[in-house]
């Protein structure tokens, strides 16, 4: 059930964020019997009003088990009934996944699919801890056409490049002029092969999914050593595409900031990737109506779960006001030792994910642990004028 924003909120922040309220999306209902944590939660608002979430719940956080489920609400998000599975397991093949959802214009739904292919490596997590590489890895597109209650069997997608392996950053990305995109980062294979080098990019798909026969680079770094992560596009309301990601240098070891890039002509070029000055990971942006950009993001300077107000002059990014909404005066959160496959394997929370209800309020889901157990756990808030 809803409830009062309570201690998430440090008394000197400025109120950028009213009408705050919290609740679970998700948690294990019997911790007792069976180990079952939730992580990447997806949520979106159908046209009649009811809401779908989708969320990855295994036993671990990179366990083999690990499969997409479904949850629904019929009160703008302040309750949820578990649904099960949205797709059945893949006969003769060892495979965990994640997802991520977007609702078309008609209302249908379209889920992004992450395979994990585990057949080779079933008791190694996801990454190789020696060379940063994964596993295999495909995407898939499972689609609904009565709001979320039954799912197509899902269509592998055919990547216009070599990865080898790719990472699941966001849901599919529509734009006004009808492509999709799929925004991603490349990632080494398991034994560290890469032959299309760090980048962050974007499948283009020209009839709603069905083919994905071309991609545009969105960041990449001269020296090639730079990763950008948790990439995603969104569309301005002047036409203009924003791209933000998390960077990691690889060869210092260290987070830097997360950067932006913007493109003028439909993403077939961009500007040199800049630093929006806030340090943190998974950052997701929402376009509000007044052009303020919203971030909500795992900030790394100091802990727990931020909403950031932004805006762009021109091309220029200029940070506003600030407010933590999860984690602040808690500690242990995350990791900054050199290996990030062993900084993946500590983290407490992340992965926010950002949708507008139609009453223009704002609505937030993330995982995060409390309790000793992995949680969905929601926010539903007005931003201030």
């Amino acid at each position: 059930m809803a409830a009062p924003l309570g201690n998430s909120q440090a008394a000197d922040a400025p109120r950028i964020l009213t009408d705050l309220q919290t609740g679970v999306l998700y948690k294990n209902p019997q911790p007792h019997l069976t180990s079952r944590h939730a992580y990447f939660p997806s949520v979106a608002v159908l046209p009649n009003g009811e809401m779908v979430a989708t969320y990855m719940l295994g036993e671990a956080f990179e366990a083999v088990n690990c499969r997409v489920h479904v949850s629904r609400s019929t009160d703008q998000g302040e309750s949820w009934q578990a649904e099960g599975p949205l797709a059945e397991d893949i006969d003769g093949q060892l495979v965990s996944e994640s997802g991520r959802i977007t609702v078309l214009g008609d209302g249908e739904l379209v889920a992004l699919l992450h395979r994990h292919d585990r057949t080779a490596h079933p008791h190694e997590g996801l990454a190789n801890p020696e060379t940063m590489g994964f596993v295999p890895t495909d995407f898939a597109l499972a689609r609904s056409t009565d709001n979320g209650q039954t799912w197509s069997p899902p269509q592998s997608i055919t990547p216009p490049l070599v990865g080898p392996s790719f990472e699941l950053c966001c849901p599919i990305t529509v734009l006004k002029d009808g492509r999709w995109l799929l925004p991603t980062s490349t990632w080494r294979g398991w034994d560290g092969e890469h032959p299309s080098g760090d980048r962050m990019l974007a499948f283009v798909s020209h009839d709603q999914g069905k083919t994905w026969p071309s991609y545009f680079d969105v960041m990449r770094s001269e020296r090639d050593d730079l990763l950008y992560w948790e990439s995603k596009v969104v569309e301005l309301h002047d036409g203009r595409l924003l791209a933000v990601a998390w960077v990691y240098d690889n060869t210092n070891h260290c987070d830097l900031p997360n950067h932006y890039a913007l493109s003028h002509d439909g993403g077939a070029t961009w500007t040199a990737p800049k630093s929006t000055g806030l340090l943190g990971q998974t950052m997701t942006p929402l376009v509000l109506a007044d052009d303020r950009i919203l971030c909500v993001y795992r900030r790394m300077d100091s802990p727990g779960l931020w909403c950031q107000l932004a805006h762009l002059e021109a091309d220029e990014w200029f940070n506003d006001d600030a407010q933590p909404l999860w984690g602040h005066d808690a500690g242990g959160l995350t990791a900054t030792d050199e290996s990030m496959v062993s900084n993946f394997q500590v983290l407490r929370f992340g992965a926010p994910c950002i949708t507008q209800l139609a009453d223009g309020s704002i609505y937030v889901a993330f995982w995060g642990y409390e309790d000793c157990v992995s949680v969905i756990r929601w926010f539903k808030f007005r931003v201030a004028v």
